[in-house]
């Protein structure tokens, strides 16, 4: 454990115990450094950390105070091992329940994506105008895939940005991260074999191994600290597993993310069984605390891992630009791609490009993150206040999705529905494994600050949970 993080246990404890209660103003920085002995910047990593768990809130020209957030619901247990694997067949389902997400009359709490009024739109149609006009013509026959050299070059110095050298001859650009995902199964499977995934896992995970006819093997997974890599080399040692596909940072649905260690961790036992990694890391930019979580690429040394992310959940959903890191895998993953697809739209990744390189991203992305982060602790005091006694919320440090575990009494289906009929939509949680299991789980997309019905349809999804415990 680093300083910050054992700095930052330390003041939770003290805070769980009720030494420090809600509205208490926390030590100064500079006084926390000089009773504990630490640098000033181990105290500011230790309340920014506490701060994207909700325990802390920073008040302008006055310091950190414990929030009052801190009356929030325990979080849920992890989930239970899958004592066997699962063919799979979930898609009926998601194609039932998820129909109405799109309807913008609806408030979109079962939405997969955050509100598109979030991302900079006029600046990137400025930005994709711009390249269009200095396009060279014949570039629209030339750059397939693997993809535009000048997109690829700026994603590949954002790699090197957050410690994690990967070669621009090991990228190639998709059509949206799913077709990252799906082309990386496709080059390392076949039909019939054995996937490992979360518990609960991303449906969209589930609908790609059951178009390709895989089974899955769901691995016993913490809410805070993701999927748990003794679990793992269990399974490895019983069951013919082809492939690993996970989430380190930021899971869909739990927004768990894992430790430095624990992704260290699991690298080194892929090594050990020379098995491949599908990574899916599309929320690992909208994190609340310091720094960016590293994606478990930054331990692979083999070439296992094939990490993939996109644009559309932090810049531009209606771009379908996104990007794999495919390590040894690269000149499969891109030949498939020639063969599916071709190549992303040209137009889309000039336009990212010059974004990227002169748009102000970064900046973006501090608002984004700032965003969510406040709109967060709007949404865990809700439920705190509205939900039935014995409801458990998840505390995700990034991303956009809050997962509760209701009262067993609480049928999500149900629950689903009846929302529905009240014009809100949920992400019920049999939608999230093979065996269907989360049957008394949602998410919750919180990704809507502006939408100015969300708090009431909180209280509203409450007071029917409420109804249905009964």
């Amino acid at each position: 454990m680093k300083r910050y993080e054992a700095l930052a246990h330390e003041i939770a404890e003290s805070i769980a115990a009720g030494q420090l209660r809600v509205g208490e103003r926390v030590p100064s920085v500079r006084e926390a450094s000089r009773s504990r002995g630490v640098s000033p910047s181990t105290v500011f990593e230790a309340y920014y950390l506490l701060e994207a768990r909700g325990l802390l809130e920073a008040r302008p020209r006055a310091g950190y105070f414990v929030s009052a957030a801190v009356g929030r619901p325990m979080e849920p247990e992890s989930a239970r091992h899958a004592v066997s694997d699962h063919p799979v067949a979930i898609s009926e389902l998601v194609f039932q329940v998820l129909g109405h997400a799109r309807n913008r009359t609806l408030v979109p709490m079962g939405s997969a994506f955050p509100s598109p009024a979030l991302f900079p739109l006029p600046k990137l149609a400025l930005a994709t105008g711009k390249a269009l006009r200095r396009l060279d013509p014949w570039r629209t026959v030339e750059d397939l895939s693997p993809g535009s050299a000048a997109l690829r070059r700026q994603i590949g110095l954002r790699y090197l940005g957050m410690g994690c050298g990967v070669d621009t001859e090991e990228l190639v650009i998709t059509n949206g991260a799913m077709e990252a995902l799906n082309l990386c199964l496709e080059s390392v499977t076949q039909p019939g074999d054995l996937v490992a995934v979360e518990s609960p896992t991303f449906y969209a995970a589930l609908q790609a191994l059951e178009r390709r006819g895989l089974r899955a093997v769901e691995i016993a997974t913490h809410p805070r600290t993701g999927i748990d890599v003794a679990a793992l080399a269990a399974v490895l040692a019983q069951h013919p597993v082809k492939v690993c596909w996970l989430m380190p940072n930021f899971q869909n649905p739990l927004g768990s993310l894992m430790p430095d260690g624990a992704k260290q961790a699991l690298v080194a036992l892929l090594a050990q069984h020379q098995l491949p990694l599908i990574e899916d890391d599309v929320y690992g930019e909208l994190y609340f605390g310091a720094h960016k979580p590293r994606p478990a690429k930054a331990w692979d040394r083999q070439g296992l891992v094939m990490h993939c992310s996109s644009f559309s959940k932090t810049l531009a959903p209606g771009y379908r630009v996104g990007w794999v890191a495919a390590g040894r895998f690269a000149r499969e993953v891109a030949q498939r791609k020639l063969m599916s697809s071709l190549a992303a739209p040209l137009p889309s990744q000039e336009g990212l490009s010059e974004y990227l390189e002169h748009g102000g991203y970064d900046r973006h992305l501090r608002q984004l993150r700032a965003t969510l982060a406040r709109h967060l602790h709007v949404v865990q005091r809700a439920i705190a206040e509205h939900f039935p006694a014995g409801t458990r919320a998840t505390q995700p440090e990034g991303g956009y999705f809050v997962w509760l575990a209701l009262p067993p009494q609480v049928d999500a289906l149900a629950l689903h529905r009846l929302a529905l009929s009240q014009d809100i939509s949920l992400a019920p949680g049999q939608l999230f494994s093979a065996d269907r299991r989360f049957r008394h789980h949602v998410r919750i997309n919180f990704g809507h600050p502006d939408h100015p019905g969300f708090e009431q349809a909180l209280k509203t999804v409450g007071t029917i949970a409420s109804a249905l415990k009964r």
